[in-house]
This record gives structure tokens, sequence and C-alpha cells, in this order.
């Protein structure tokens, strides 16, 4: 998970962590819990960001599957 890609996402498409969580269906402390990596995205939620913000696979893969090399 990149964290960090996906808030820079969530600015690129000038909303909020507050905006994505609503259309999540989740509290704003879970979506961070999240993106911060202490507990995994479901499939569907996943989903719902790769087609609300017109994601491609590689986008996809890029933000919720490659680990962050630090």
């Amino acid at each position: 998970m990149n964290g960090q890609k996906l808030k820079a996402l969530i600015v690129e498409n000038s909303e909020t962590q507050g905006v994505l969580a609503e259309a999540l269906g989740l509290p704003v402390s879970a979506l961070n819990a999240r993106i911060n990596g202490h507990i995994e995205f479901r499939r569907s939620e996943i989903n719902t960001i790769r087609e609300r913000y017109h994601l491609t696979p590689e986008q996809t893969i890029d933000i919720f599957f490659e680990k962050a090399v630090s």
C-alpha cells in the first residue's frame, strides 16, 4: 500500500479523505487506518476508488499492491 500516492490522488481530484471515506461508507478513522497500512483495503473498496478516480490497472497495482521502498 502506497498511502502517499493515494493521498496525492485524493488531492488531485479536489477531494478530501472525508469525502472519499463517505463514498466508501467508512468513518474517516477507518480510511486513515487503511491508508496508513494498519488495515487492508477490501476488494470492493479498491474497486470503488479505481472507478471513482479512473485508475488504470497499473496505477491500481502501484497504489494498492506495490510495497513502498524505504
